[in-house]
């Protein structure tokens, strides 16, 4: 006979603690098996503004202990949440390199939200979702604050960020990790969190059917590694793509990754090609973790082709000529200074054709000297017939740009539109970062010049 008045008690309670942590800590937001506090005091300190963020949003377990090098795992999304969560703040950045002891976690996958303040669920606002670059080895994405792209909006968004494991967390590659863990963890990361998103965006106020995911350099690599994942036969939680400068680096051959795999093992401390490898390396401290990553040379691990069950079942630029990749619509392009970042060297360093070969080559070791002869065939030196070039290190820098960043756009752009795609846009990004280009005239509108307008140049 009490059951009934105990259990008004129990949802008196529960609401009270609910409204006072939202009177104390900020707006709440309830995606029933969890609610979530957030911060809607301006970047400039002014308390009650258009914009309310919400921090440190776990999307998955912790990828700790057995599950290290593991696929993550889903939460506990049953039941309805008693308390109130206080999201008010960033999450700590997965461990990268340099790594540095206290800074950075293992428990580090979580997602951080941007919506306007008066947004509610049934608005159906445009969800961006931004996935941070940094060669798959460093970055964060408090690096890359979405509070502007929301506020500053005349229709109103919601943004989003994903925090995913990084360097030997999230790419440890090799035999042992495919048959006792999974490959290409931190694009399973990226991918866990789009699902959270698809299933709780719209508490936000956002629409799960209107998702695009964007991202520049490895960032817009993670895009279309997105787009292409399981060759384009599953289904994507997102409907359109923005790649900004897709950064694809050297991919690692079998005996390249495996070297990296024992040389990991090493410096960790665990015996390599052994049955309790695996177990050692999940046993392992965080302290060990840390020395391996800054141990390792930088881009050592990094996305790497899985097979035909595998997430990244073959290279991106494969499938997307066979055709294998989701129809969504897409804008991609680069800055036209990405190559001079990555040329390798100076302009007066750059004067023959061995200069080129010597430098601008040494990132690609597995490149043999045929290739690149036919490359500086395809690229004629400046004085020569055709010759588009007025010196050696533009026609270098045109050359490693073009490898590494500036034909996977156009050649996906193309490809996209012969398989029906409607909405597919180019660009070319010329405005240099007022910042980096008055310290280095020569680099231009050099790698990243575009992140300077998205998030620090223009208000």
């Amino acid at each position: 006979m009490f059951l009934p008045g105990l259990l008004a008690l129990l949802v008196c309670y529960s609401r009270t603690t609910i409204a006072a942590l939202l009177s104390n800590l900020g707006p709440v937001v309830s995606v029933q098996y969890a609610a979530f506090a957030g911060n809607s005091t301006s970047p400039a300190g002014v308390p009650n503004g258009p914009v309310t963020f919400f921090g440190s949003i776990p999307y998955a377990q912790p990828p700790i202990g057995n599950l290290r090098f593991r696929a993550p795992q889903p939460l506990n999304e049953h039941g309805v949440a008693q308390d109130v969560t206080d999201a008010r703040n960033w999450g700590p950045p997965c461990i990268q390199r340099p790594a540095v002891p206290g800074i950075g976690s293992e428990d580090c996958l979580t997602l951080n939200i941007w919506k306007p303040t008066n947004a509610t669920e049934g608005d159906k606002l445009p969800v961006v979702v931004y996935i941070h670059g940094g060669g798959f080895y460093y970055g964060t994405p408090q690096g890359f604050p979405m509070y502007d792209w929301v506020a500053q909006h005349a229709n109103g968004i919601v943004g989003v960020s994903i925090t995913y494991r990084l360097g030997i967390l999230g790419f440890l590659g090799g035999p042992q990790v495919a048959a006792d863990g999974n490959l290409n963890a931190g694009l399973l990361d990226q991918r866990a969190g789009l699902e959270w998103i698809q299933r709780h965006i719209s508490k936000f106020g956002g629409d799960p059917d209107n998702i695009t995911i964007s991202g520049e350099s490895a960032g817009g690599a993670s895009v279309m590694m997105q787009v292409v994942a399981h060759g384009g036969s599953k289904p994507v939680p997102f409907q359109r793509a923005i790649a900004q400068s897709i950064g694809f680096g050297p991919t690692a051959n079998e005996s390249a990754v495996e070297l990296n795999f024992n040389n990991a093992a090493s410096f960790i401390g665990c015996p390599a090609n052994e049955k309790t490898t695996m177990s050692c390396l999940r046993k392992s401290s965080v302290g060990a973790i840390i020395s391996a990553t800054n141990r390792s040379p930088n881009g050592a691990f990094a996305p790497i082709v899985e097979g035909s069950d595998g997430f990244l079942p073959d290279l991106p630029s494969k499938l997307i000529a066979a055709g294998k990749f989701n129809p969504v619509e897409f804008t991609g392009g680069h800055c036209t200074g990405d190559g001079n970042t990555f040329a390798g060297g100076k302009p007066e360093q750059f004067n023959t054709d061995n200069d080129i070969r010597t430098i601008v080559f040494s990132r690609w070791p597995g490149v043999s000297n045929d290739t690149i002869t036919q490359a500086l065939a395809l690229y004629p030196a400046p004085g020569t017939p055709n010759s588009t070039f007025a010196t050696q290190y533009d026609r270098a820098a045109a050359m490693a740009g073009d490898i590494i960043f500036t034909c996977m756009d156009w050649f996906f752009a193309e490809k996209a539109l012969q398989k029906g795609v409607k909405n597919v846009y180019a660009y070319s990004w010329n405005a240099p970062d007022t910042v980096l280009y008055n310290a280095n005239p020569y680099l231009g509108a050099m790698h990243t010049s575009d992140l300077y307008y998205l998030f620090d140049g223009t208000k």
